[in-house]
C-alpha cells in the first residue's frame, strides 16, 4: 500500500500546485464546481470521519487521556477546537483585507500571512500523514479519503489566493504542497499510538467542517446551495454504497 498512497500524496501535492489553472472556472462568481467539491468533501466527513471518531473515543478511553470523566466526547471537543481555529484564521484573513470583498492583503500583512501558511502546513501535513494511517485501512478508503481532500484543497487553494494572491503564489502553494508529502513520508515511517490518531483525526474534521462551510453560508447569500447539495448528496451515496 506504500507505493499507492505514495501516488496518492503526490496527487494531492499536484493539486496545490496546478490547481490555479483552473481558475477561470472557479473565480465565477460562487463557481458552482467549488460547492460541487465543498458538498462532496462535507459529505466525507458527516458520513466517513464523524462515525469513526466513536471509534476513537474508545480508543482515547482505553488509552486513560481522558482529561475529566464527566467529559465522555473527547474527540468532538477536539474537532469543535479545529473548526474554531481555522475560523479565526479565516476572521484574520478578512481584517487584514480590510472586508471579505477587499483586495488581497498586501507586503505588510504578512504576519498573517505566515500564520495563515504555518497553520495550513501543520494541517496538510496531517491530511499526508493519514494518508498511510488512517482509522480504516484498505484501497477504498484511500481512494474516497483522497478524492474528498482533494476536492477540499481546491477550496482551501481557491481561499488562500483570494487572500494572499502573490505571496501564496510564490511560496504559500509550494509549502503546502511540500507539507503533503512530509506527512505522508513521516506516516510511512512512524506510527502514533491510536488514541493519538483519533484526536488529529478529529481536529480533521473539525478543519474541513469550516473550511468548506465557511464559503457556503456566507451572509450575502452567494453561496451556491443546488451545487453543494448535490455534492454532498451524490458522494454521501457513493460513500454508503462503497
Amino acid at each position: 500500500m506504500t507505493g499507492a498512497t505514495a501516488i496518492m500524496a503526490l496527487f494531492l501535492a499536484l493539486t496545490h500546485l496546478y490547481i490555479r489553472l483552473l481558475s477561470p472556472a472557479l473565480d465565477a462568481p460562487r463557481s458552482p464546481w467549488l460547492s460541487l467539491a465543498g458538498g462532496a468533501a462535507t459529505a466525507y466527513v458527516f458520513v466517513h470521519i464523524f462515525p469513526d471518531l466513536c471509534a476513537g473515543q474508545e480508543a482515547v478511553r482505553r488509552a486513560g487521556w481522558t482529561v475529566l470523566p464527566a467529559l465522555d466526547h473527547h474527540v468532538f471537543l477536539v474537532a469543535l477546537a479545529g473548526l474554531l481555529v481555522f475560523y479565526g484564521l479565516e476572521r484574520a484573513a478578512i481584517l487584514a483585507r480590510g472586508g471579505r470583498d477587499a483586495p488581497p492583503a498586501g507586503p505588510e500583512k504578512s504576519g498573517v500571512f505566515w500564520l495563515h501558511l504555518t497553520s495550513f502546513g501543520l494541517y496538510n501535513f496531517l491530511i499526508g500523514y493519514l494518508l498511510d494511517n488512517r482509522e480504516v485501512p484498505g484501497p477504498v478508503s484511500l481512494v474516497t479519503y483522497t478524492v474528498a481532500m482533494a476536492l477540499h484543497m481546491a477550496g482551501t487553494d481557491h481561499s488562500l489566493r483570494r487572500h494572499f494572491t502573490g505571496d501564496y503564489h510564490r511560496l504559500g502553494r509550494k509549502v503546502l504542497a511540500g507539507a503533503v508529502l512530509g506527512g505522508w513520508a513521516f506516516g510511512v515511517v512512524f506510527r502514533v499510538h491510536e488514541a493519538l490518531l483519533a484526536v488529529l483525526f478529529a481536529f480533521l474534521a473539525g478543519g474541513v467542517v469550516m473550511n468548506t462551510m465557511k464559503d457556503e453560508v456566507p451572509l450575502d447569500g452567494s453561496g451556491n446551495f443546488p451545487a453543494f447539495a448535490l455534492g454532498a448528496a451524490g458522494y454521501a451515496v457513493l460513500l454508503l454504497l462503497l
